[in-house]
């Protein structure tokens, strides 16, 4: 595993199919450095810190959350600096951080739609002792949209309406021509067995069109461009009757 270039600017660590981590990204500005998405688990956020320190990139002194799934919030007890999430997320991981992490309780939450088996196996497959899970809340929590401004740099961070969940939250770099849509582009697997809400997918194309952008960057998946991103976009929605 490397780190990714992307821009002068940008990097990126992939996503690694094995335990569902998702891609977490990384900003430098002339100030300040931002990460997105705290992966999975302590391993992963240790992983991507050593292939920073190889790159000779600081640690980030921010970190956003994308939304509450497991994979992108379960290594926010191991991060540098503070993270910054929305509202909606943080009140789902406050709900999180009471519950019990046993195979029996995570059955039951399966059992009721609270969470999914697939999410279960993989938590299984990463974590050699269940106990090590430690749900922690957000540092900075904002409404509806904030911008930080990294020196040189700014990233537009904007919760959205997405299928995925409804805490999704994008970050926008306008200047690098680069759009990071965390899961915000997949369907419903809590609800819909992963199929798309046609109201919030026509939202989400909606938004994603009128942004100026090159690159696509998705949390579970390769880099795409602006154009090969609608089209998928648009593929699902003619999908839905």
């Amino acid at each position: 595993m490397e780190l990714k270039q992307i821009t002068d600017r940008i990097y990126y660590m992939e996503f690694m199919e094995d335990t569902d981590r998702p891609v977490i990204s990384y900003i430098k500005g002339e100030k300040y450095t931002l990460a997105i998405d705290s992966g999975n688990s302590k391993k992963h956020v240790e992983q991507f810190y050593c292939l920073l320190n190889k790159s000779g990139l600081s640690k980030p002194d921010y970190t956003v959350i994308t939304h509450y799934h497991w994979d992108h919030t379960f290594g926010m007890d191991a991060i540098s600096g503070k993270s910054i999430v929305c509202d909606k997320t943080n009140t789902k991981l406050v709900e999180m951080k009471k519950w019990s992490w046993t195979e029996d309780d995570m059955n039951n939450r399966i059992e009721k739609g609270i969470d999914i088996e697939f999410c279960k196996n993989n938590i299984i497959k990463e974590y050699d002792c269940l106990n090590e899970i430690k749900v922690v809340t957000g540092d900075i929590v904002f409404k509806n949209e904030l911008v930080v401004d990294l020196g040189g740099v700014n990233c537009f961070i904007k919760h959205i309406q997405s299928s995925h969940t409804d805490d999704a939250v994008i970050v926008y770099v306008p200047s690098e021509k680069i759009v990071f849509v965390g899961d915000a582009d997949c369907g419903d697997y809590n609800n819909l067995n992963g199929r798309f809400d046609k109201l919030k997918l026509k939202s989400y194309i909606e938004f994603i069109k009128v942004l100026e952008f090159d690159k696509y960057v998705i949390g579970h998946g390769k880099m795409e461009s602006k154009e090969t991103a609608i089209r998928y976009l648009y593929e699902q929605l003619s999908k839905i009757n």
